[in-house]
Parts: structure tokens; sequence; C-alpha cells
């Protein structure tokens, strides 16, 4: 199975980024574009409570769903990932129900993406901050991140649901989902 390996770290300056990122020779790959994702799990938390999710994500008007296994989370998170396009998102999720699966989560952003080929750079604008992501092979990952001045101490392994979570605690927020939405409310 493919694996996905990646580090975020959170960004000041997207302005900036941008023009490092082209300066250390990525290309943009995509325009900043709405994503909305929605994770799902069984009664219980099964999925949750073996490290796996199930994600199904609107990008732009594009939906795929997408099973990531446990994560190993050292220098870089490394996790098996298989995804597949979604043609017909309503009729998906009445499969969902039928099967006993619910939305556990709900998180969106802003997702801009450059790549030099080899791997790619994500900067996601999220409503508890900004952020990105470096994803490849790992001497990418870190070739790349020391070219942008990124220092593995400032590397991140969280998923966007444990980031969320780290802010809900530091903020007090009672938000229930990484939405503007309810971000805004608190």
């Amino acid at each position: 199975m493919p694996k996905e390996v990646e580090i975020k770290f959170h960004v000041a300056d997207r302005a900036r980024l941008s023009r490092l990122l082209r300066g250390i020779g990525l290309t943009l790959a995509s325009r900043r574009t709405h994503e909305d994702n929605q994770l799902f799990d069984f009664p219980g938390a099964r999925l949750r409570r073996r490290g796996e999710l199930l994600r199904l994500r609107k990008y732009g008007s594009v939906w795929t769903l997408t099973h990531k296994g446990r994560a190993l989370s050292r220098r870089h998170k490394v996790r098996t990932e298989s995804e597949t396009a979604v043609a017909n998102a309503p009729q998906l999720l009445k499969i969902f129900a039928a099967l006993g699966l619910r939305k556990s989560f709900r998180y969106e952003k802003f997702r801009t993406e450059w790549s030099d080929g080899l791997g790619h750079v994500v900067v996601d604008e999220t409503p508890i901050g900004d952020f990105a992501e470096i994803e490849g092979p790992p001497r990418w990952i870190d070739a790349t991140a020391r070219k942008l001045a990124v220092r593995r101490a400032d590397y991140i392994t969280a998923s966007y649901a444990g980031l969320f979570l780290d802010w809900k605690r530091r903020t007090g927020s009672r938000a229930a989902e990484m939405t503007w939405k309810e971000v805004r409310k608190k």
C-alpha cells in the first residue's frame, strides 16, 4: 500500500512562504481552493482506537475517499494511505449510514499546493491558524524544510484533529468542529 510521509509546521507569513517556495524551485500546482473534510467512524470509535481514519474530502468540486492506517510518528509522520475518487458523495453517505458509520469530526481549510515533481508542499489556511505540510521522501522533506528555515524542533506530526483539540485546550473554546462557523462561536 502507498505510504504517506509528511510533517507540518506553523506558518507565520503566507506571502513570505510563497516567495520562499518559488525561490527553491517549487511551482504552483493548485491555487487556493476550499477543502471540506469529514471523518467517519463506527460507534465506539473503533477506527480511531486502532489509529485509523476514514475521510471524505471535497476539494473544490472533487470528492475523494481516503483510508489512512495507524501513524508511525518519529521525525516524520508515516502511514499507509489508500484513496479513490467518489462520483456520488450523497449516495456514499447513505452507504456509510447503512454500515453504521457516522461523522466523527469535520474540518475545513483553504489549501494551496506547490510541487517540484519529487514532493509537494501545501499551505493550509485553517480556522485555528496557518500550517504547511511537506510531503514526499524523508530526505526530500528534511532538505526542503532546511531550505525553508524550518527546524526539526518545529516539525509537527499531529493530525488536524489533534491540533484542533490542543487549540481548544489552550483557548477554552467549545467549538465542536474545526470550521470557521464553529471556531467563531468560541
